[in-house]
């Protein structure tokens, strides 16, 4: 018997790689002879780099960058051959903010390029980029920044890459564009569809999260459209995924030449997801929250759509199940749907306890069924 342990994070709890190592043992508990393949997924979110760099055995490259307020971080990217996969949020992302020191107008992306700058200094001459989870609205102008692209404003004075400093934008210089990235293919792992402004765009739909307020958003929209306009005359402001990222989807398809799309189909060809899940007894993937989205872009989707056309059954452990998620069941390839929050368990000890909790919710179901 094979079981296929292939989760994205269980968000504040567990990476996938905890949560992939947790179903696996959760297996070996049941079934002691099966073979459990771990093999941890991500959907360009959280957790991105390390999920890809367990399921391609891609070394980790440590970067001294600056987080999305300027301040010095760790930053860090995969690396594999030619094949760099750097995760934005590992640089700027929203969890390494305090709630009470988000500042969506002085945040910007300058990490990001320091991590793509270090990535092709390393040898990289392709890039897996996962967008989602920054702090930053900057329509990426921090990123192009750092990889040579100079903001100026009218007097021809450089303007900081922040929505404050971009709000005096006169100029785009890009003929310093680090000219490395010309023979480099990026690919950019990106659930959203939000492109750059308006009522669906980044800074109405993200920017509240960010410290944006009501008020805040028709202005920093100005920005993200001053910014458009100067750098690509507006063209592909409105593509599905440019709004992505407070904007770096933006950036990355106007002066990188990005291929935008869905982060699990991306990981799904890298890691050959079809090959591992091909011929297995049993999937079981899982996310922190199950709802009637999950099924439809996240990296849960990814797994029951391979596992389906290999006719293999899928259990989907979360650590909460909204009603609405009975809707899962409707797809023929998933056999369960199981939270593995034991009722009545306060939200604090579910989140500090989620890898024993997901241990034994596997090991209880695979008891239960017939192998």
């Amino acid at each position: 018997m094979r079981v296929v342990c292939a989760p994205d994070s269980f968000k504040h709890a567990l990476t996938a790689t905890q949560a992939a190592a947790a179903m696996a043992d959760g297996v070996r508990d049941a079934w002691p002879d099966a073979d459990a393949v771990e093999l941890p997924l991500s959907d360009g979110g959280e957790g991105f780099t390390d999920a890809l760099a367990g399921a391609l055995g891609a070394r980790i490259v440590q970067v001294d960058v600056l987080d999305a307020l300027g301040r010095p971080a760790r930053g860090r990217f995969a690396l594999t051959g030619h094949l760099a996969v750097i995760e934005v949020a590992s640089a700027v992302g929203l969890e390494a903010v305090a709630d009470e020191d988000r500042a969506i107008w002085d945040a910007d992306t300058r990490g990001v390029g320091q991590l793509i700058a270090a990535a092709l200094d390393a040898g990289a001459t392709e890039l897996l980029i996962g967008l989602g989870g920054s702090a930053t609205n900057d329509a990426g102008a921090g990123m192009l920044s750092a990889l040579g692209v100079r903001f100026l404003d009218a007097a021809g004075e450089p303007v900081a890459t922040t929505p404050r400093g971009l709000a005096e934008l006169a100029e785009v210089d890009a003929a310093g564009l680090d000219p490395r990235l010309g023979a480099v293919r990026v690919r950019v792992a990106c659930d959203v569809d939000t492109p750059l402004t308006g009522p669906r765009g980044a800074s109405a739909v993200f920017g509240p999260q960010k410290g944006a307020t009501a008020a805040d958003v028709p202005r920093l929209d100005e920005v993200l459209e001053r910014v458009a306009a100067l750098v690509s005359r507006g063209r592909l402001a409105s593509q599905a995924g440019a709004g992505a990222a407070g904007g770096l989807g933006f950036a990355l398809l106007a002066l990188l030449g990005a291929e935008l799309g869905p982060g699990i189909d991306l990981v799904a060809d890298l890691v050959h997801l079809d090959d591992r899940v091909a011929g297995a007894t049993l999937v079981l993937t899982g996310e922190g929250s199950a709802d009637a989205q999950t099924l439809a872009g996240k990296a849960p989707a990814g797994i029951v759509a391979a596992a389906r056309r290999h006719g293999v059954p899928v259990a989907i452990f979360a650590g909460r199940v909204e009603p609405e998620a009975d809707v899962l069941l409707r797809d023929g390839a998933v056999e369960a749907l199981i939270t593995i929050t034991p009722a009545g368990q306060p939200l604090p000890e579910a989140l500090a306890r989620a890898g024993e909790n997901l241990r034994g919710a596997v090991a209880t179901h695979l008891l239960h069924r017939r192998a």
